[in-house]
């Protein structure tokens, strides 16, 4: 994801909730990361576990898309 389109997705997405003083734990990886991850999963047509190593674990990218972050 190329800086200016990052600059219109962020404000898009949820903002995280300790950042909302909800007393969570901060996320372990950004959300552009995630949106990288699966981009490249729908450009590449691979499947959820053979993400590469360069990404955040798959299982956390799959329960951020299925959370809702840019599923709603």
């Amino acid at each position: 994801m190329t800086d200016a389109e990052w600059v219109v997705v962020q404000p898009l997405l949820p903002v995280p909730g300790w950042m909302q003083s909800k007393g969570r734990q901060p996320e372990a990886y950004c959300h552009r990361a995630m949106l990288d991850a699966i981009g490249y999963l729908l450009d590449n047509g691979i499947k959820w576990r053979a993400m590469p190593a360069d990404f955040p674990p798959w299982d956390r990218v799959y329960a951020f898309s299925a959370v809702g972050a840019i599923a709603a």
